[in-house]
């Protein structure tokens, strides 16, 4: 029996299914009930071709302290460890590999342009490990890919374009790598169901495009460069959206009232940003949210009672802002953080004189994109009359 995750397994196995489902030419092409499995004896050319593409790997990882490729040895690619193989989509009697998980193996190495032979791969998890260099550009031949995750190595280049030209991917996890320049708009195009890519050098801009994405959970987080404001048309992402992840990504904004229309959300982290203005009593609209953090903000004004009265709440941070008020109904959510702001009577806020000179600013205008509009210039004076000429 082939060792690997079984939730790997599961994906993979899950992932042909899907597959098989969307194609009725495939579907048809399943064995009938009571079929005996394809015989896993002799190597196919879908095998033969997992062999060169798995000694390829093999030789190009240069440190295995775990010894989990030990024993990929000789032609059985599926006895190695952390290979799973499967029937194919498309023809049931022979089998192929379905996926490769590697993840937490501490190996070090680079990925090499032979992994595009693994044509029926649906799982690669590479996570954990010491990978460095950029993705094979054969990737993105790997059709019937349904998860990568090459999270926490030391990969690097720009956003791998080969991950735009997979038609079935629906898993993105490529944080905390190395990968830097700008993150493409067509991401948020794809149909994927999640997408990690923080803590990478990305320059970011959220694009027109950011609010067409139909993941459920987005984590754009520790990014060095991130400008652009919150789109109003936020509130258009309400029918996949569980869990969005903005944490210390320098984005400079007001949160728009609009962002009340995401009612499956259950995550909502936009804390230690440029944030301003208001906290939209909308939110108390979002009737699945179970984690509100706003902390480490410019935020102001009185926390809105239907916030901290959302039925799911249990744990509401909003530390070190300049709010100025709270409903008592804010100290009975679970876990609650108002330290370091300006609410009169409670312990551990700022001091007096910050919170006065908070107060003497300009008033920060929010403008229809969410995006904080330049102070207004006060009004020019009257024009000077000239005085009457003397009378003599």
């Amino acid at each position: 029996m082939t060792r690997m995750s079984s939730r790997a397994a599961a994906v993979a196995a899950a992932a042909f299914l899907v597959l098989a489902a969307a194609c009725p030419l495939l579907a048809s092409a399943q064995p009938a009930p009571g079929m005996p499995p394809p015989s896993p004896a002799a190597n196919n050319s879908r095998l033969e071709k997992a062999y060169v593409a798995l000694q390829a790997l093999k030789r190009a990882i240069t440190d295995d302290p775990k010894k989990l490729t030990k024993n990929w040895c000789g032609p059985d690619v599926c006895s190695y460890f952390g290979v799973f193989c499967a029937p194919a989509p498309d023809d049931p009697c022979q089998r192929t590999v379905a996926s490769v998980d590697l993840n937490h193996g501490d190996l070090a190495g680079t990925l090499p342009e032979e992994l595009g032979l693994l044509s029926d791969l649906a799982v690669f998890h590479l996570n954990s490990n010491r990978f460095s260099g950029s993705l094979p550009d054969s990737l993105r031949s790997l059709h019937l890919l349904h998860e990568i995750d090459v999270s926490n190595n030391q990969l690097s280049g720009p956003f791998p374009p080969q991950l735009l030209c997979l038609p079935n991917v629906q898993y993105v996890d490529i944080r905390f790598n190395n990968f830097c320049g700008e993150v493409p708009a067509a991401i948020f195009d794809k149909k994927v169901d999640a997408l990690f890519i923080n803590n990478n050098h990305f320059e970011f801009t959220p694009p027109d495009s950011f609010t067409n994405s139909t993941a459920s959970v987005i984590v754009l987080a520790n990014l060095q460069r991130v400008s652009g404001c919150l789109p109003s048309s936020i509130g258009d992402m309400a029918a996949t959206l569980n869990e969005l992840i903005l944490l210390n990504s320098g984005i400079s904004s007001c949160i728009p009232p609009e962002i009340g229309k995401l009612d499956k959300l259950t995550v909502l982290d936009l804390s230690f940003n440029s944030i301003a203005g208001t906290l939209p009593d909308t939110i108390g609209n979002m009737r699945a949210l179970e984690q509100l953090d706003v902390a480490h903000n410019r935020l102001a004004g009185e926390i809105p009672e239907s916030v901290c009265g959302l039925p799911h709440l249990k744990n509401f941070t909003y530390s070190y802002n300049f709010f100025c008020g709270e409903p008592h109904r804010c100290l009975e959510v679970p876990r609650v953080d108002d330290r370091q702001n300006c609410i009169a009577g409670r312990p551990d806020q700022r001091p007096g004189e910050e919170c006065i000179s908070f107060l003497h600013q300009p008033r920060v205008r929010c403008d229809a994109h969410g995006c904080i509009a330049p102070p207004s210039s006060p009004p020019p004076p009257p024009p000077m009359h000239a005085p009457p000429p003397p009378v003599y």
